[in-house]
């Protein structure tokens, strides 16, 4: 393991850059949505086709899949890495989950009611919520999670093979959590796109702005240090 982790932070050029275009992204998939454009218009068929291909082992593997990613499993997988960076003392990363998962997830409850879409309405559904579709929570929460735990361990384990099976998982996990939902009949193919974007719009934004912070701490550090 690497005994001194870097600091949580995504340089301001390339943190820019992936927090412009997730939110140009996310721009274009509210407007397809206000405008009922062209992915919006299929939305309704491609949930229903995974509704009738449903399979038994299939349903059963997302339901697990969802049911990790719900708010109590998202918020019990960052509780368990808050326990870890505790004792690890590693307090800038500890207080970086405290922003960026809770934080997540509340952006994505604002969302979803200034948009208020209604969930898909399918016959003899597999899974039925009161809540609003628009973006997806569980999407929004893997996304926000994830890439919390590809970015720890991008700090804490620097070979080249560790980083790309992190990548892999993340990528894997989030892409699994969209099609459970979709899948299962509560989003529409919009909505876990959209919580894609909105989950890398809030990351890039995080990770920036603690970076930002961390380089201006560091030189009142050494300025105080030279004085």
């Amino acid at each position: 393991m690497c005994p001194c982790p870097s600091a949580p932070r995504l340089f301001a050029p390339a943190g820019l850059a992936l927090l412009a275009i997730a939110v140009a992204a996310f721009g274009l998939f509210a407007f397809d949505l206000t405008r009922h454009g062209p992915l919006t218009s299929a939305d309704a068929a491609i949930t229903s086709w995974f509704h009738r291909h449903t399979q038994w082992v299939v349903t059963q593997l997302l339901l697990a899949i969802t049911l990790l990613h719900s708010t109590y499993g998202v918020c019990a997988m960052a509780a368990i890495a808050a326990a870890w960076l505790a004792w690890r003392r590693q307090m800038q990363w500890l207080a970086a989950l405290a922003l960026i998962v809770p934080g997540g997830l509340v952006l994505n409850a604002l969302v979803k009611h200034a948009f208020q879409r209604a969930r898909p309405v399918l016959v003899d559904p597999l899974l039925t919520l009161p809540t609003y579709s628009f973006p997806s929570g569980h999407t929004a929460g893997a996304t926000v999670w994830w890439g919390f735990a590809l970015a720890l361990l991008v700090a804490h384990r620097p070979r080249l093979r560790w980083r790309a099976a992190g990548a892999i998982t993340a990528v894997l996990m989030i892409a699994l959590t969209a099609l459970s939902r979709v899948y299962l009949g509560v989003h529409y193919l919009s909505d876990v796109l959209a919580a894609v974007a909105e989950g890398v719009a809030w990351l890039a934004l995080c990770f920036t702005v603690l970076g930002a912070l961390h380089g201006r701490g560091t030189h009142a550090l050494g300025t105080n240090g030279h004085a």
